[in-house]
């Protein structure tokens, strides 16, 4: 039969700063300070020592509180506020200039099924044209390389008109607003553009 282990020594408390110091120790672990104070001593401890370990006790827990706080105070406030609203790259409005012979392209990914929907209107000069044509992303490349390039939708020249675009499949689509006037007639186009991204969920269609 194994005899029973003496039960280990009380450990006692450091005379600067409070904490647990091992039985038979000379110094304090944490910050250093000599002479511990033996377990059950720090009552008939000096006064000016019992008032330092209260007041680092004090200090102790009120940082443990004040980081309990602050971390339910970030979860809760995260949780309340939801995901970030980060707007779509193809919501937008604004007017943008289009160079003679030159486009400006608005470009975002869209779920399939989802849609784009907007207008334009060409506000200097008044009345001139612009053509819009959309590509996905394949098909951009072939545009941009020079190509004879196949858009997935596309409109005529007009100085103003709707744009209700559906994606078939998701992809990166490219809006190309196109200045059809040639280089000789020096004539850059303002355009105003607004696009809302649409999601087709609970939705039977475009209102």
């Amino acid at each position: 039969m194994t005899p029973p282990s003496d039960p280990p020594a009380p450990w006692g408390s450091c005379r600067f700063c409070g904490v647990a110091v091992p039985a038979g120790a000379t110094r304090c672990g944490i910050c250093g300070a000599d002479g511990p104070v033996p377990a059950g001593r720090m009552p008939g401890a000096p006064r000016s020592v019992r008032r330092r370990v209260r007041l680092t006790s004090a200090l102790r827990v009120l940082i443990v509180v004040v980081v309990v706080v602050g971390l339910t105070y970030t979860i809760v406030g995260a949780v309340l506020s939801g995901p970030p609203n980060v707007p779509d790259p193809l919501s937008t409005s604004g007017s943008h200039v289009i160079p003679v012979a030159g486009v400006w392209v608005l470009s975002g990914e869209i779920t399939g099924g989802d849609y784009v929907v907007g207008n334009f209107s060409t506000i200097d000069p008044v009345g001139l044209s612009v053509v819009v044509s959309v590509y996905n992303e394949s098909q951009w490349a072939v545009r941009s390389g020079g190509g004879d390039a196949t858009p997935t939708y596309a409109l005529p020249a007009e100085a103003s008109a709707r744009i209700i675009f559906s994606a078939p499949y998701t992809d990166t689509y490219y809006f190309v607003f196109a200045n059809p006037y040639p280089a000789a007639s020096e004539l850059n186009v303002t355009a105003y553009v607004v696009t809302q991204y649409e999601s087709n969920v609970g939705d039977d269609g475009l209102g």
